[in-house]
């Protein structure tokens, strides 16, 4: 029997441990703290389909799908919501950018339709306060709770006869086929390293560089919106914001900063400036057209946050074999959570014989390339 170890209790690393132990593999997962406990505890639980590249469009289909599935098992709940972006009037870049976006997923099968700004007031009276240039929509998308999600993919984990420990931190050992835990050295025929932005650490403890760049976002979430749930999930591409129903409120969110961060050294609570821009970016966008004025009552902060995506140099995460029997899977952009599904069962797949994703190869890069983060949430291809 193929022996393996998954570090990292996340959003991927649960979905690579279930599928592992489901075919048949001994699989041992570690984390060091609990489940969901690093950025897909912080995720906004956004999932669709809409992306341009064919491969990134299939991924993501495939991680809807599976979110769907474990809806009908009763295991979350996955709520079908309408996905739209926008550029406003007088941000012509970003408008085309919008247009040529739409109709790249359209000739990737996705079910999107691109509204002009009548069209989008029609739709969408929710977001009567903004002025857009143009809009495009994405029929197949939703939300949920990341959390729920985790928890849901660990018991299934552990059901398939994986062993899970968590508040285990460990190092990677020897030629990072072996795992270091605090009662020992445990060796593996392969090991899949998915900590989030601890990964780069822990693969240059056996001499593995990686391109990867923990980089700091931040997220509100509102007191209660009467009539949330009339905002669809939505991204303001003029602004770089964000935002989705969340709890009877509204969950808005980006507060991007484009730089390195050290994953032991970072504020986790959310920046007062971003709390109060995004306050204002939701009285300007999120307007009730019968009642005149913003959507609701007055928006408050019920609570913030700040967590870490990771970037690389062309902005394709690094999944798949880095060294033999060592895999790796990091630099995700801010849309780790939403594929996740589809690419932890990709990579439990790589690692019992199948074939990786070649665009997602982490040996395109040497490992220490310079580069600058950018920003996952973008039109700006």
């Amino acid at each position: 029997m193929t022996r393996v170890a998954v570090v990292g209790g996340g959003a991927l690393g649960v979905t690579a441990a279930r599928d592992l132990a489901a075919r048949g593999a001994e699989t041992v997962l570690y984390e060091r703290d609990d489940l969901a406990s690093g950025a897909s505890g912080r995720a906004a639980g956004i999932a669709y389909d809409a992306f341009a590249e064919d491969i990134d469009a299939a991924v993501a289909e495939r991680a809807v799908e599976r979110f769907r599935n474990l809806d009908d098992e009763g295991a979350i709940d996955f709520v079908d919501h309408p996905y739209v972006w926008f550029a406003r009037a007088g941000d012509e870049r970003r408008a085309e950018a919008v247009r040529e976006s739409a109709e790249r997923m359209r000739a990737n099968g996705r079910d999107v339709a691109t509204l002009a700004p009548d069209e989008f007031a029609d739709r969408f009276p929710a977001l009567a306060g903004v002025d857009v240039a143009v809009a495009a929509l994405a029929r197949d998308a939703g939300y949920l709770d990341p959390a729920s999600y985790v928890t849901a993919m660990g018991e299934r984990a552990e059901s398939a006869g994986a062993t899970v420990e968590t508040g285990t931190p460990v190092r990677l050992a020897d030629d990072g086929t072996a795992v270091e835990t605090p009662t020992g050295v445990e060796r593996f025929d392969a090991v899949l390293v998915a900590a989030g932005a601890h990964t780069k650490r822990l693969l240059a403890c056996v001499g593995v560089p990686i391109p990867m760049k923990p980089y700091r976002v931040q997220a509100l979430v509102t007191g209660p919106v009467d009539g949330s749930e009339r905002v669809p999930t939505c991204y303001d591409a003029s602004e770089s914001r964000y935002a989705r129903p969340r709890e009877g409120g509204l969950l808005v969110g980006d507060g991007t900063q484009e730089r390195e961060f050290d994953p032991d050294d970072y504020d986790e609570s959310a920046d007062p400036d971003f709390e109060r821009a995004s306050l204002a970016w939701l009285e300007t966008v999120c307007e009730d057209p019968l009642a005149e004025g913003p959507l609701g009552s007055d928006f408050a902060v019920c609570r913030s946050w700040a967590g870490l995506c990771t970037a690389t140099p062309d902005r394709d995460p690094l999944l798949g074999e880095i060294r033999s029997g060592l895999y790796v899977a990091t630099g995700w952009h801010g849309h780790g959570f939403m594929r996740a599904p589809a690419l932890g069962e990709r990579i439990a797949d790589e690692m019992l014989g199948g074939d990786g994703i070649a665009p997602f190869d982490p040996d395109r890069f040497d490992g220490d390339e310079a580069f600058s983060v950018v920003e996952g949430m973008t039109v700006e291809d």
